[in-house]
């Protein structure tokens, strides 16, 4: 993995990294399991499978501060609460209102890395961020039904939104100083055991499940995870965050692709009309970002 230390960021990755993450859509659909043991089980083998490479790194683990521990424990619990709380708004409101909703997070993270990262961003950017926003809102209207509105789910998913939020900004405040591997390692570890204790009030995560389903948690783990996830945090170091934030917008086009693909679901014509408005912002805020 030594590409993924160093050099500069390249167009290429984010591109990737879109691609990764947007499995994840697709196998939390193919698994039968309770929405925290998903979350649970896929930080908990990514843990696991960063694990051979934490040696060479210890030297810098054990010259981490209390400020650099605060960051990486903080950054571990967002992702964790983003997780639980995204997966489980799922199952209280539509997925419309739920996509939504919880990709919003690019007008947060320009706004907090202005005053707090001081990253100035451009009345360019905010538009081109306003116009994936639009995007993702069309697709998501395409398949709204009040039937399925719920405050319950919509709450679960503007929680989730924050989480996302303040998991990318922790992740490019520590990023400039750190190690991409011990970086992921010690923040899905950590993510692995707030989840943990999440699910102690679930009494789901810790029974035996299916052979199959092991094999979604690992394959959840693997792409979307340790390839997807760990690709955005290694472009946090080059990105300014409201880029990496801003193309995250891109999961719901990718996961529609794959549902296509995959599942065989058609995506209705106004969905394809907002993924490429999207697509159309996501450009213009790497542009002018």
């Amino acid at each position: 993995m030594q590409f993924l230390t160093e050099g500069k960021a390249s167009n290429r990755v984010l591109p990737v990294a879109i691609s990764a993450v947007s499995f994840a859509a697709i196998l939390i659909r193919l698994s039968d399991s309770h929405p925290i043991a998903v979350a649970f089980y896929r930080m908990f083998f990514s843990t696991l499978i960063l694990l051979p490479f934490v040696p060479s790194y210890m030297s810098e683990i054990r010259k981490l501060g209390r400020r650099e521990w605060t960051i990486l424990i903080s950054s571990g619990a967002f992702l964790a609460v983003h997780f639980a709380a995204w997966i489980s708004s799922l199952s209280y409101t539509s997925v419309a209102s739920s996509v939504v909703l919880v990709t919003a997070h690019p007008i947060v993270v320009a706004w907090i890395s202005g005053w707090y990262l001081g990253e100035n961003t451009s009345k360019k950017a905010y538009t081109a961020i306003l116009v994936a926003l639009v995007g993702i809102s069309v697709m998501a209207f395409s398949s709204y039904t009040t039937a399925q509105w719920s405050v319950k789910g919509d709450i679960l998913a503007i929680i989730g939104m924050l989480a996302v939020a303040g998991y990318i900004i922790r992740g490019r405040e520590i990023r400039r100083n750190i190690s991409l591997i011990p970086y992921v390692f010690i923040v899905y570890a950590t993510s692995s055991f707030f989840l943990a204790i999440f699910s102690i009030g679930f009494s789901t995560s810790f029974e035996v499940y299916p052979v199959r389903e092991y094999m979604l948690f690992f394959t959840l783990a693997l792409i979307p995870t340790v390839i997807g996830h760990t690709l955005y945090n290694w472009s946090l170091k080059y990105v300014e965050a409201r880029v990496v934030s801003t193309t995250l917008l891109g999961e719901p086009i990718v996961a529609s692709i794959l549902a296509l693909l995959i599942l065989s679901e058609i995506p209705p014509l106004l969905t394809v009309f907002g993924a490429a408005i999207t697509l159309t912002g996501i450009y213009l805020c790497s542009r002018y970002g």
